[in-house]
């Protein structure tokens, strides 16, 4: 800087009495350093330096020269002596106490026998100019950490994230930077990326979970001494004994990142939002780069499930009255893959279902009324089974807004499934009610079995209705004299599995018929009860008719009991295998004893041989006479 000869004609006026106004100004009022030199470069006097800083000499020291004040590094400017100076601008930096640097500029004017050196405080100035140059430092490697992240691989993206970290530590002297990140839907967070430089403290590692302690700063900046002191014990969970600073990037999904810093020396040049500005270039295409990812991900597993299930999406625009179909959807329907008329989309199924399907579809795009219909493709008459669809849609926002969306899903297999069981039920319904039996089943509930279902053939049968089965309706149909008979069968069934009972079941009319119950109860995977499925078989007939036999057979034993002649029955070999009370009297022997008891023993040889001849000789028409 060149004053010209201004200033040195305004202290050539004062050689006799030299800086008195420097000696009476006060330090609030002054300034400027001021230091009196001779011709070689010493310093004489120095005025200002208690206020700046620069420890005053005196005594032995006071013919020290003026480059023992200074920075070393510094002294470029004052080669030669102050002479050499004059009409040059000098930007020197003085050693202060404490070891602070005090950057100064100013000028040298002949002043009486020397020379005055005036210097103003400039360490703002200086400061400001390097803090730019920072911001732009600051700034240029943020575009460049950006571009890197945006356009690197996917493979190789965690690499270029450890890489970026390492230029930022290297920038300015961080030796231990990690990024900080949360899965989406998880309440953790988790280290990402880790640059630790050579030497420095293990903080961090990659893939560490940070748990939730990252919340507890509530996404606010903090620096090591802040948040040491509002959350001490999460801070030093995270940083532990170093100073650092957790930096957070909130995007349009909220807080979505931190950068963990641990200095060593906490860089002067670098604040806060500087900081801030790195965390974002670094958090900000990395989040969009894995996002990106998710997504592609997302869709190639849409794609596969639509494939494997064919299923597709579909919406109908209202602008331009139109359908689209997802890309897979109109591969398997053979549509075009651009948008199609109501007209040609509604041609796509079969006659038979069209109609409902279209007034089911005007119902959703006017009234907003869910559609869900399921029809069948329009297909060539030799094109084998016919293709099932289920067709779904509803109407989404309102306004302006208003879109009508939904989704087609293959369901051919279902609905030949559905036709098949329906045909073999139609069987077996024919089945059930041409049979004399009642299938029917109980649903298990609490311990009782409830009346769930009767086949047909229980109307014909017994007149009655499964409705009128229904609470205490089953127990008054039977029989008073069986109904224990019925309550045992139901123990008997829940806890062996299966029963078998008789007992007599009341009709419609009030007649009784004799029903043959048998049983199974069902279980599910875990043993317990679900439901029983059993029958009755109508067994009136046979049952009356055994009772008939036995009612003769009793007649009979009394008729033969009471008669007073011997009556008995023999086998071939004459042993008996019954006897009445006369012939057990006569042989001396009760009733019981007769059976087995050979006749041939009570006769003698001849009456043997002669009796046996006889009984050989008997036929249907020729009776034998004792």
């Amino acid at each position: 800087m060149n004053l010209g000869g201004k200033p040195s004609g305004r202290f050539s006026g004062r050689a006799q009495d030299p800086l008195p106004e420097h000696r009476a100004a006060q330090p609030g009022k002054d300034t400027a350093l001021h230091l009196l030199l001779d011709h070689q470069g010493r310093v004489l006097e120095v005025h200002g330096a208690q206020r700046f800083g620069v420890q005053p000499v005196s005594g032995a020291d006071a013919t020290r020269l003026l480059l023992d004040y200074l920075v070393p590094g510094s002294t470029q400017a004052l080669e030669g002596a102050p002479a050499d100076w004059l009409g040059h601008s000098l930007d020197l930096d003085f050693q202060c106490t404490g070891g602070s640097v005090l950057h100064t500029r100013g000028w040298v004017q002949p002043h009486a026998d020397g020379w005055l050196l005036q210097l103003l405080d400039i360490s703002d100035l200086r400061r400001e100019g390097q803090q730019a140059h920072n911001r732009e430092l600051c700034m240029q490697l943020s575009l460049s950490l950006a571009r890197q992240l945006r356009l690197c691989s996917m493979a190789r993206l965690p690499q270029v994230t450890q890489e970026s970290l390492q230029r930022i530590g290297e920038q300015w002297q961080v030796p231990c930077i990690a990024l900080a990140l949360r899965e989406e839907g998880q309440p953790d967070w988790s280290l990402f990326s880790v640059y630790q430089a050579p030497g420095a403290a293990h903080l961090w590692e990659v893939g560490q979970s940070l748990g939730s302690a990252l919340d507890s700063l509530s996404g606010s900046r903090h620096s090591g001494q802040a948040a040491a002191n509002e959350q001490p014990f999460q801070f030093r969970n995270l940083l532990g004994a170093t100073d650092g600073l957790c930096m957070p990037y909130h995007d349009q999904r909220g807080l979505s990142a931190w950068l963990l810093l641990g200095f060593s020396t906490r860089p002067a040049l670098m604040r806060e939002s500087d900081w801030s500005h790195v965390c974002a270039a670094l958090a900000g295409p990395l989040l969009e780069r894995l996002r990106e990812q998710q997504q592609a991900e997302h869709r190639e597993r849409v794609q596969a499930l639509e494939g494997l299930l064919g299923t597709g999406w579909w919406e109908w625009s209202t602008a331009t009255e139109q359908v689209q179909l997802a890309p897979q959807l109109a591969e398997n329907l053979s549509a075009p893959h651009t948008p199609l008329t109501c007209k040609a989309w509604l041609a796509l199924f079969h006659p038979a279902d069209r109609d409902e399907l279209s007034i089911r579809f005007d119902e959703l795009i006017e009234h907003g009324k869910d559609l869900m219909v399921v029809a069948r493709l329009d297909l060539p008459q030799n094109a084998g089974q016919a293709q099932w669809y289920r067709i779904q849609g509803q109407a989404v926002g309102t306004g302006s807004q208003r879109r009508i969306v939904g989704f087609m899903l293959d369901v051919s297999e279902i609905k030949r499934q559905q036709l098949q069981a329906t045909a073999a039920h139609a069987r077996l319904d024919n089945l059930i009610a041409s049979s004399p039996a009642v299938i029917y089943v109980q649903r298990y509930e609490k311990g009782a079995l409830v009346p769930a279902f009767f086949s047909a053939s229980l109307q014909p049968l017994l007149g009655w209705t499964l409705a009128e089965s229904q609470g205490a309706g089953l127990i008054e149909w039977i029989h008073p004299d069986d109904r224990e008979q019925y309550f045992d069968r139901t123990r008997q069934l829940l806890r062996f599995g299966s029963a078998r009972r008789r007992y007599r079941l009341r009709d419609s009319q009030g007649n009784y018929h004799w029903l043959l119950d048998e049983a199974k109860l069902l279980r599910d995977d875990l043993g317990l009860p679900i439901e029983a499925v059993g029958l009755w078989l109508d067994v009136t007939e046979a049952t009356e008719t055994t009772e008939r036999v036995k009612r003769s057979e009793e007649r009979y034993r009394v008729l033969v009991e009471d008669s007073p002649a011997m009556i008995c029955r023999y086998l071939p070999d004459l042993t008996l295998t019954f006897g009445n009370q006369p012939l057990a009297a006569y042989l001396e022997c009760t009733p019981q004893a007769l059976p087995g008891v050979n006749l041939g023993s009570w006769l003698s040889t001849e009456q043997r041989a002669e009796f046996m001849q006889r009984i050989a000789q008997l036929t249907g028409s020729s009776h034998l006479r004792v």
